[in-house]
């Protein structure tokens, strides 16, 4: 019935997936505070993200070498079959309430690192527009709804759910998560945007892998029973 996509997807089968999302260890995705200046608000992105920084596969590397293995393998991943991203407001911009102006065009330049089509969720919209090869849609809507959208630019292929941990949430109280996978950085935060109390809480709707890394982060590999 159904004709197959890149590596045996089918649109039938087309995931919602987090990939690489990074949480403290004490389970927050980013802290207080958010800025221009500080994206992650007091968190150091350094800090946690320097698993993904210090593998061979990271797309910002300007000097050879970098490490191999399961950390370098997810970086990699991290564009795999992905045809479409959603995202929260406030991953993609610091700013609050109707937009001001509409200069502000995302964290990333005028080459960001998405490649599809990207659909920013807000109770603002305002025109898409297009840097390189990304597409940035502001849309307004229930998960489920977005999603479908989402799915049908994605042309067959999956959907990453990039984040923040509150947009993840949304996601999985709806239960619309097929799999999963967050880096637990060392680090404590103490307060900020939580994604979750304890991993734990997640199991009775996914199984769950936790694999300890050289890199000090544990990734833990979520799919749906």
């Amino acid at each position: 019935m159904s004709s197959s996509g890149p590596r045996g997807h089918s649109s039938m089968t087309q995931l919602l997936k987090v990939q690489n999302f990074v949480v403290s260890r004490d389970g927050f995705g980013a802290g207080e505070n958010q800025s221009l200046e500080r994206p992650f608000g007091h968190a150091d992105p350094g800090e946690m993200f320097s698993w993904a920084g210090a593998t061979a596969s990271w797309p910002n590397r300007t000097d050879p070498g970098g490490s191999r293995g399961l950390d370098d393998y997810l970086t990699r991943d991290f564009h795999n079959n992905i045809g479409a991203e959603i995202m929260g407001r406030n991953k993609f911009s610091p700013h609050r309430g109707p937009w001001r102006d509409e200069s502000w065009r995302g964290w990333w330049g005028e080459r960001p690192p998405f490649r599809t089509p990207v659909f920013v969720l807000t109770h603002h919209p305002r025109p898409s527009f297009t840097l390189s090869d990304t597409t940035f849609h502001f849309v307004e809507g229930e998960p489920a709804a977005v999603l479908e959208r989402a799915k049908a630019a994605a042309q067959g292929k999956d959907v990453r759910l990039g984040g923040g941990a509150t947009t993840i949430r949304e996601f999985l109280d709806a239960d619309l998560v097929d799999t999963m996978h967050v880096a637990v950085s060392p680090v404590e935060l103490g307060s900020g945007v939580p994604l979750w109390k304890s991993p734990e809480e997640l199991l009775d709707r996914f199984h769950l892998d936790v694999v300890p890394s050289s890199s000090g982060v544990t990734h833990h590999l979520f799919w749906r029973r």
